[in-house]
């Protein structure tokens, strides 16, 4: 029993020894001199002198571009130059200097009749908010511009709320330079939105003094019956055939300049500049085509049948009734989805018939009688009325219209049915000459 308990004593001993050593390796550790803090990075020597932030803080140290003092203040500006061999998507950037004076003439009704391509400015805003509004900021204006080098592009970006009217002072002295401004919703976003900011500035801004173009109006008459979306995001995928990679979404942006202001972290808004970046140049290559599907739809290579349509359904509402017809017909030849085809073939029936070609007519709406679809009850009342007051032939003018009640049991069929039944049974006796 002695020896037991000596043995638990011994090892007692050893433990608290062990346990002893671990302390003082811990003392040892923690008795050594603390190593100093790192120090912040400093900015490099600048114009502006130098600082103690941290170069983070400074959206100059993250892109090329210059802080900017004016009158009202000071802002930031960066520029761009997309050399004229490159591409952007299927358009090359050397074509744009090439446009035609008159381009924008009849999308923009007659109001822009000649203006050369280096005095359009491509417009888009970034901003704190997508409602508007008198509390909705446009902390990022890019404007693009044609040049012979290629194209162009200028960012003023306000660094705080209180850097607004230096921006706004700078982008009128800019865009005095330019006769038309070319936007996307620009009419209805971009440009109210900027307006608001000169007024609540005090400021009277450049809108008055330019010709107006949206695009999107445009764009969207040519492409919607084939492309379900006409954001320009979309449309530069889907016509242009650019892929953005990592590109910050819209949505997002209002977001992350909120987070720079609370932060003053620069790097969290350059993916923004680089969005506005693409949004212009997508802007100006889409003006490349839209404008002149309008003006020239005969010589633009279009290789759906649905986008026709669209510029067909335009010339109609501007009275250009043979041009819109050839549209049409070339439209059919492309190739249409069934729900398009059959809308189409009645708009052209209707215009042959409007124009006098009664025979293109009737051959079209013989076409629609003969399949189903939604047009067949209307194409064989329209047959109907030819065999009776062309052709006088009530037989089969009755034929036709009992054909057409088996579709669409309307009163003015059931009128017609009697009225071609009376005829047949009285029939009216030849004239003498």
């Amino acid at each position: 029993m002695g020896q037991i308990k000596g043995e638990a004593v011994t090892d007692l001993q050893q433990q608290l020894a062990l346990l002893r050593r671990k302390v003082a390796r811990i003392d040892r550790k923690y008795a050594a001199p603390a190593s100093p803090a790192p120090q912040p990075l400093q900015p490099p020597q600048a114009p502006y002198g130098p600082s103690l932030r941290p170069a983070r803080y400074f959206i100059e140290e993250w892109m090329s571009g210059q802080v900017v003092e004016t009158a009202h203040g000071q802002h930031f500006e960066t520029e761009r130059l997309v050399e004229r061999h490159r591409r952007h998507g299927s358009m090359d950037v050397s074509s744009l200097i090439d446009l035609p004076d008159d381009l924008l003439e009849p999308l923009s009704g007659g109001a822009i009749p000649k203006s050369h391509p280096t005095r359009w400015a491509f417009l888009d805003t970034e901003t704190t908010g997508l409602a508007g509004g008198a509390g909705t900021y446009a902390f990022l204006v890019g404007v693009g511009r044609i040049c012979p080098e290629g194209f162009h592009i200028r960012q003023f970006f306000m660094r705080d709320f209180g850097e607004e009217a230096s921006l706004l002072w700078a982008l009128d002295q800019y865009l005095a330079r330019f006769d038309v401004l070319v936007t996307y919703n620009g009419k209805v976003y971009d440009q109210p939105l900027l307006e608001t900011r000169f007024r609540l500035a005090r400021a009277r801004g450049p809108f008055s003094r330019l010709e107006h173009l949206d695009l999107l109006y445009g764009a969207r008459r040519l492409w919607k019956l084939r492309i379900e979306s006409c954001r320009l995001v979309d449309l530069e995928n889907r016509i242009l055939g650019v892929e953005r990679e990592g590109d910050l979404p819209g949505e997002m942006i209002p977001y992350v300049y909120f987070e720079y202001l609370r932060t003053r972290q620069a790097f969290r808004v350059v993916p923004i500049f680089h969005h506005n970046t693409f949004d212009i140049l997508t802007l100006a290559c889409l003006t490349a085509i839209v404008p002149f599907a309008y003006r020239s739809p005969e010589e633009i290579p279009l290789a759906h049948g649905a986008d026709l349509i669209g510029l067909a359904r335009w010339f109609l509402e501007a009275g250009q009734r043979e041009r819109s017809l050839a549209l049409m017909r070339r439209a059919v030849d492309l190739g249409l989805p069934d729900n398009l085809l059959f809308r189409t073939l009645w708009d052209i029936a209707a215009l042959e018939k409007k124009l006098k070609n009664g025979p293109a007519a009737l051959a079209v709406l013989t076409d629609l009688a003969a399949s189903r679809n939604p047009y067949r009850a209307a194409a064989l009342e329209e047959l109907a009325k030819y065999y009776e007051h062309r052709e006088r032939n009530y037989s089969m003018a009755l034929d036709l219209t009992r054909q057409a009640l088996a579709l669409n049991d309307t009163e003015e069929l059931r009128h017609r049915e009697a009225r071609l039944r009376r005829r047949l049974a009285n029939p009216r006796p030849p004239r003498l000459i």
